[in-house]
């Protein structure tokens, strides 16, 4: 079986002691690939799969749903925690290798999986208990998904969030079209099409994460929560707000990005793509012309794709973001980047992708208006 359910009635000193262990143990051994514990009336979710960097696959998303469910209707669980064993990632994103095996030969996991996955992103976002995403590590791609919809995201100086699905022919999805055009000015833009990395603290800041919490205090912060009786958003919040008050690690540096955040506003406003890179070209600083140099190395297809998405998606529910993005995974499934981007930077590592089409140019609205069109019984039901 690839999942455990513990429940425990020990004195928590030593439920979360011997946790450490079980920890530590799983990160050296193969074991089951999530792992359900109630400790009082918390649930806690561990992903566990960190040889892989706890990397999505079908089948946690197939125990983690119904489990999420049953909790929500569960009168003695009051709140749900999330987090990642090893230490390197929370969740490094979805089961790409696989996704694109099943795409390549038609098995019905290239749909399944997108499926299955923005029906649990469409459940952590409705959830009706608070709901805490301790995102140490590497969080990026599906990782963000389990995560961003929530209402209680928590980052450590170890957080390292990106959502780089430009770069293999796929677009951000989870609910990108959601939470990404809601951050501040164009960042959301800015970093959907780019796949700029945010580290530590600077998650917290640019909204992806509600709070910031030094990775020493994450244990004591936990064992708090789930001390917790009955507790309320406001309750949940006000433990968070009190570790985050207490961790003054990084303070004083400046987000990485507040001296170009007037920049981002001004060159990431346009109309198209070719506008943004445009303005890019015409601004000529060492900034721009990075973001430049960047932006040229992702699909030309995949840019087109996701600056509709976010332009459409900053009007839209969560649940018609996801019936659009469902749309768009198909879209990818049929088409040539995604496979070609895999391969690219995940199987040969040449990091050399020949993108079909291979300027934005060539990328016509028509093909667009393609990947966005509604697939009939095909399309996701929320």
């Amino acid at each position: 079986m690839p999942v455990t359910f513990v429940s425990s009635g020990y004195r928590l000193s030593s439920v979360f002691r011997l946790r450490a262990i079980q920890q530590h143990m799983m990160s050296s051994s193969a074991g089951p690939e999530v792992v359900f514990e109630r400790i009082r009336n918390a649930g806690v979710i561990t992903l566990n799969r960190p040889k892989a960097l706890n990397a999505l696959n079908l089948s946690m998303i197939r125990h983690i749903y119904p489990q999420l469910k049953k909790w929500e209707k569960d009168p003695e669980t009051d709140l749900v925690v999330i987090k990642g064993a090893g230490g390197k990632a929370f969740c490094a994103g979805g089961d790409i290798r696989a996704v694109t095996d099943a795409g390549k030969t038609g098995d019905s996991l290239a749909q399944d999986f997108f499926r299955e996955e923005y029906i649990l992103n469409n459940a952590i976002g409705t959830f009706k208990k608070p709901y805490v995403a301790l995102i140490e590590g590497i969080t990026m791609g599906g990782g963000v998904g389990l995560s961003v919809h929530g209402r209680f995201r928590v980052a450590t100086e170890k957080t390292l969030f990106a959502m780089p699905e430009t770069a293999i022919g796929l677009f951000p999805d989870v609910g990108g079209g959601y939470f990404l055009p809601r951050l501040q000015g164009k960042l959301g833009l800015f970093l959907a099409l780019t796949g700029f990395r945010l580290k530590g603290r600077d998650v917290q800041r640019a909204g992806v994460a509600t709070h910031f919490v030094e990775s020493q205090k994450i244990s004591a912060l936990e064992e708090d929560l789930v001390n917790l009786k009955s507790p309320s958003f406001d309750d949940v919040g006000a433990v968070l707000d009190s570790y985050q008050n207490q961790s003054s690690l990084d303070q004083e540096k400046p987000f990485a990005l507040a001296q170009h955040t007037d920049a981002i506003n001004r060159l990431f406003e346009a109309s198209s793509v070719e506008g943004i890179q445009e303005n890019l070209k015409q601004d000529g600083s060492a900034f721009a012309q990075k973001q430049a140099e960047t932006l040229a190395k992702m699909s030309p297809a995949s840019l087109k794709i996701t600056f509709r998405q976010l332009q459409a998606g900053a009007t839209m529910s969560l649940q018609d973001v996801l019936v659009m993005e469902y749309r768009l995974s198909q879209a990818c499934m049929r088409g040539k980047d995604f496979y070609e981007g895999v391969r690219a930077v995940l199987i040969d590592k040449d990091q050399n992708p020949r993108w079909q089409p291979s300027s934005l140019k060539d990328v016509t609205e028509q093909f667009v208006d393609s990947c966005f069109a509604p697939l009939g019984e095909h399309d996701l039901k929320l």
